[in-house]
This record gives structure tokens, sequence and C-alpha cells, in this order.
């Protein structure tokens, strides 16, 4: 009998070597590389019987294509998330960290949907049906008819979906607990992770159900497993938030039937997960408008307008390295605007300790905050407070000049509903009815101008 072949695959990013090694080649980390069984190639063991292929019929790309009608959970910020709903015949991929609220979002969507008619399925391999129950009677959905299943098997579990009426949505919590009885390897491992999903992945496309996978993160926040498996499914959404906020955002990275850097905003309470229609409000409440280095930002995530504060702290270091710390940014984003700053404004930042936070725990990924990080570090800097009613956004380029951003008149809007009347922006922002509360900012040179001689002109203390 011949010996069966192994290979050595890294749990972590999926690298496959033909040996152990301690130290994984491809990433960079320790003791994750695994012994598995060898995948057979493509064509498996057909190719090895010399059976030949079927041909098959190919097609134009003109034809008429039937517009598809949306599964809608009803959870309007989940559904916004997902392009305006669910697809029928797609597969999504959610991850988070422990504890962020993916399970309670994800059994309140099931109950909604059960409720308004269709079979609805959840199948969990890491709690009991009897644990589910608990947690569905502490939202107050226990009367929703949801079927629930506790099970890891994944060709039982497609067995189980297509007996009986095609179910319309399919929760499996978490893909890295499940495991195909054709793989010789532990659940969890890249081979596993790899074959359950492709096996639920076609059952999604056959059957029509939409299919909805768990699925864990490492230590640094990406969905852990084969990133072959993002590339897989058709969107991808991650479930962020901070332990010491009550708020959750459900942010979409990949969506072939929506738009992608699209969020969904929650609020976690007593009663499960509470949609938040307006989260500028959330974000900004509290604020201290007579506080210096605060600054309002006007963004755009996905077509939705976000306005959030930005806070900066600059002090006199006494290490011989000052400290840069961020939270909510890239900390090389603010390396860049610190340079741009000490080259371009004439501060002197080298002293100096710099710590810059978004407030409320959102993560900032759009280069529009530029200017209003330089705007919220000058006014700690100088020690003047911002106009409390108004808004910053734009690029800072290299060279010290303000660059353009998308969505102005977007930006503008929201800013105006919340009661800002006034806007620091690029100078091709203003448009013929914007142009009275929009002031134009050329550089940094002029904005380090214009917040320094509103200190002076305020008796402020200048510091440098």
């Amino acid at each position: 009998m011949a010996r069966a072949r192994s290979t050595y695959v890294c749990q972590n990013c999926g690298a496959v070597t033909q040996r152990w090694a301690g130290k994984c080649e491809a990433c960079g980390e320790w003791n994750t590389i695994i012994e598995e069984a060898a995948a057979l190639g493509v064509g498996g063991a057909a190719a090895r019987k010399g059976l030949a292929g079927r041909p098959f019929a190919l097609e134009s790309l003109s034809g008429e294509s039937k517009p598809v009608a949306r599964i809608v959970t009803g959870i309007s910020e989940l559904d916004r998330v997902a392009g305006g709903g669910f697809v029928p015949g797609s597969a999504t991929l959610i991850g988070g960290e422990p504890g962020i609220g993916k399970s309670t979002l994800l059994i309140q969507a099931c109950a909604a949907l059960a409720r308004a008619g269709g079979r609805v399925v959840y199948v969990s391999g890491e709690e009991s049906t009897e644990q589910i129950r608990l947690r569905a009677a502490r939202l107050g959905l226990s009367s929703a008819p949801v079927q629930l299943a506790a099970q890891t098997l994944v060709e039982d579990i497609v067995a189980t979906l297509g007996s009986g009426e095609t179910p319309k949505f399919v929760i499996l919590d978490s893909i890295q607990t499940l495991w195909c009885d054709a793989v010789e390897s532990a659940p969890g491992s890249v081979s596993q992770v790899r074959a359950a999903s492709q096996a639920l992945i076609r059952y999604a496309k056959s059957s029509g159900a939409a299919v909805i996978m768990v699925g864990h993160v490492t230590k640094d926040g990406q969905i852990a497993g084969p990133r072959v498996v993002e590339h897989m499914v058709d969107a991808v959404m991650s479930f962020e938030g901070d332990g010491a906020h009550a708020f959750r955002v459900l942010r979409a990275t990949k969506n072939r039937f929506g738009a992608t850097d699209e969020i969904g905003v929650f609020e976690m309470t007593g009663a499960g997960l509470a949609e938040v229609a307006n989260p500028s409000a959330l974000f900004l409440a509290g604020r201290d408008v007579a506080a210096p280095g605060a600054a309002v930002f006007a963004g755009v995530e996905g077509a939705r307008p976000v306005l959030v504060e930005i806070q900066a702290l600059v002090a006199p270091s006494t290490l011989g390295t000052p400290r840069r710390a961020v939270v909510g940014w890239d900390s090389s984003r603010l390396a860049m605007v610190l340079a741009v700053l000490e080259a371009h404004g004439g501060l002197k930042l080298g002293q100096h300790d710099v710590y810059l936070n978004v407030a409320g725990g959102l993560r900032i990924g759009e280069p529009a905050a530029d200017l209003a990080a330089a705007a919220a570090l000058i006014s700690s800097l100088v020690g003047v407070a911002l106009p409390h009613e108004a808004v910053y956004f734009g690029e800072i380029a290299l060279s010290g000049a303000v660059r353009a951003v998308g969505h102005a008149g977007l930006r503008l809007k929201e800013a105006a509903k919340l009661g800002f009347s006034k806007a620091f922006a690029p100078a091709g922002a203003a448009k013929d009815e914007d142009g009275d509360r929009v002031t134009p900012v050329a550089s940094v040179a002029s904005l380090v101008a214009d917040i320094a001689a509103a200190g002076v002109a305020s008796g402020g203390k200048k510091r440098r």
C-alpha cells in the first residue's frame, strides 16, 4: 500500500512547505507549522486514471438577467452593509473578536427573518442548543421559529440543509469548528477550513440559500485561516468595537453585490444590539468645545457621512526619543503629518510627546483626515481651542499643500445637519451654495497661520 504523503502547512498564513520548521518563512510566525495530509491536486484520482474531461457549453456576455430579490433581514444597519440585503445563493464571512457580539447580531437577524416567513437555520459548532436558547430568551427572541443545531461535520450539515424546504438563511458559527471527513487533519487547520468553506459555498450556489459563516480572528485582527477563504466568499464583513465603548461597527471589506467600506453602527444594550441611526451624534456626544487639541473631522465611510472628533495632545518630552502614540488612526500617517508640519509649517515637534486619539473608538482609514489631525495637533501645541462650529477635511501632500478629497458635498451636508456652520477644506470643496461657510485651506502653512492668529486675537498663550 502506498504511503500517504503529507505536507506542512502554516496555520497563520497557509504557506505550504515540504518539511517542518520552527519559523514560517512566509509570515515570520513561530510554531505555526503543522503536518497535514497532502491534498490531491487538480483532477485528483480522475487524472491518475486517465479520464478525459467533458466539454461544456460557453455563453456570451449579452443576455437577459433577471433582477434578484434580496433577503432583507429587517435590521437596517446590517442590510446597509450587505448592500441592501443578502443575495440568495451568496456566501458571506463575518469576523470579529471574541465577545464583540457576532452571535448576538446573527441570532437577532435570524429571529427577524424567521418571523417574516421562510426557513432559517442556525448551526453552532461552539455552543449547545441549550446555550443558544438561553441567549434567545435573554434577548426576548424565544418565540421566533428558528431551527437550531449543534453540529460540526460538514457532510451531515449539508445533508440536513438539503432535506425538506430550502432554507432562506443559514448561519454557521463558526467555520473554524467545522470539519470534513475526507480531510485528514484537525478542525481549524488550514486544510479543514478550506474544505469546509468549499462545501458550504457549493451548497449555497446550488440551493440558493444565503449562507453566513462566522470566522475567528487572530491577535492582529485578521480572520484566522487561509486567506483563500476570503477570496472564495462573496462578501467579507468585520465586526469591530472596543470593550470600553458600548457601540459596535460592522464594516464591509469585500462585497460582490454592493459597496465596500460601508459601515453599520450598533449599540450594545441589555436587550441586545440596537441600531444607531445617527452615528455622528453618538461620536460627538459629550465633547468639550473649549478644550484645545480637538477637531471635528467630516468623514465618509462607504456611502455614509460620519462626523467624529479627533483629539491631540502635544506635550514637552523629557525622553531622548519622544513618544508617538495613536489610537484609531494610522501611525505612519501621523508620522507623515508631523514631518510636514515641521518642514512646511515651521513647528518644532521633535522635543514633544504626541498623542492622537479618535474619540469613541472608531477607526479612520481615509486620507481626508489629515487636515483635521493637523489642526488638532497645531491647536494643542499653540494652546488655542478651534472654532466649535467648524469641521475639517482634506488630504495633506508631502509638499505641504492641501489636496481635494471626494464627497465634499456629502460631508458639508452632514455637517450642516448637525449644526456646524463652518468648514475648513481644500479650495475646490466650495460650491455656490456652500461658498459662505467653507474656508479654503491651500497649505499647511496657512492653517498654522490661521490658528496662531486666532490664538493671538483671543489672548491665548502661544507655545513653540
